[in-house]
C-alpha cells in the first residue's frame, strides 16, 4: 500500500511563492510518473504538472514559467515549487502517483492566494 502525504500549503499574497511537498512511503517516486493536480471550489480537478521516471516534465499552460516539479528520490519526496502566485491558483493541491495497476492520491493541501 502506497501512502502519499502532502504538506506546504497555506495563505500567500499574490506574487508570492510556496513549495508543496509530497512524501511517499518507500522508494517509489523514481520508478513511476508523479503528478500534481488541483481542484478549485466548484471546478473539476485539473492537471498542474507531471514528472516521469526519467525526469521528463509536463506543465499545464497555467503553470508554465511559474511552477516547477522537482523530485528528490533519496528523500522519497516530490515537490511543486510555485512562484508568482495568482488568486486563480487558489485550490486544493493533490499529489498523484501512477502505478501500472492503479493510481494513488494524497489527501490534498489547501493553497490560498489572497491579499
Amino acid at each position: 500500500q502506497v501512502q502519499l502525504v502532502e504538506s506546504g500549503g497555506g495563505l500567500v499574497q499574490p506574487g508570492g511563492s510556496l513549495r508543496l511537498s509530497c512524501a511517499a512511503s518507500g522508494s517509489i517516486f523514481s520508478r513511476y510518473t508523479t503528478g500534481w493536480y488541483r481542484q478549485a471550489p466548484g471546478k473539476q480537478r485539473e492537471l498542474v504538472a507531471t514528472i516521469t521516471r526519467d525526469g521528463r516534465t509536463n506543465y499545464a499552460d497555467s503553470a508554465k514559467g511559474r511552477f516547477t516539479i522537482p523530485r528528490d528520490n533519496a528523500k522519497n519526496t516530490a515537490y511543486l515549487q510555485m512562484n508568482s502566485l495568482k488568486p486563480e491558483d487558489t485550490a486544493v493541491y493533490y499529489c498523484k502517483l501512477d502505478l501500472p495497476l492503479r493510481a494513488y492520491w494524497g489527501q490534498g493541501t489547501q493553497v490560498t492566494v489572497s491579499s
